[in-house]
């Protein structure tokens, strides 16, 4: 199982760390700028300013969106309707599809709903 991550203020990162406390036997890669996908896998990020995607997840899914079988974000509430909402950017613009939206770096029930459904849609 691959997961691909991009994190800017560690919310996402802290969020990959429960995963990988989890399921260990995972590969949890942070994107880079060089970063050329070989691997199907999954990809989590963060929402930037007002419902933005961050650059860095838009030139990693530029070149490498056709390996992406699901996408997360992560966000803040207290930003209503621009909650997490890269995810739908990404989803509108690739047709990949969202697997969830979750709150800074995640709660266990969040967690758990994560690596539910990659092992679910990793077939």
């Amino acid at each position: 199982m691959v997961i691909y991550y991009d994190s800017k203020t560690g919310n996402v990162q802290r969020f990959m760390e429960k995963i990988k406390k989890e399921r260990p036997n995972w590969e949890i890669i942070k994107i880079s700028p060089d970063l050329e996908v070989k691997k199907d896998g999954h990809f989590v990020t963060f929402t930037t300013k007002i419902g933005e995607v961050p650059e860095t997840t838009a030139r990693f899914l530029k070149k490498n969106s056709k390996y992406i079988k699901s996408i997360s974000s992560s966000g803040n509430m207290n930003w209503g309707v621009y909650f997490a909402v890269a995810a739908d950017k990404i989803k509108e613009k690739y047709d990949i599809p969202v697997c969830m939206k979750f709150e800074l770096s995640g709660t266990n029930r969040e967690v758990k709903h994560f690596i539910d459904y990659v092992e679910k849609n990793n077939k």
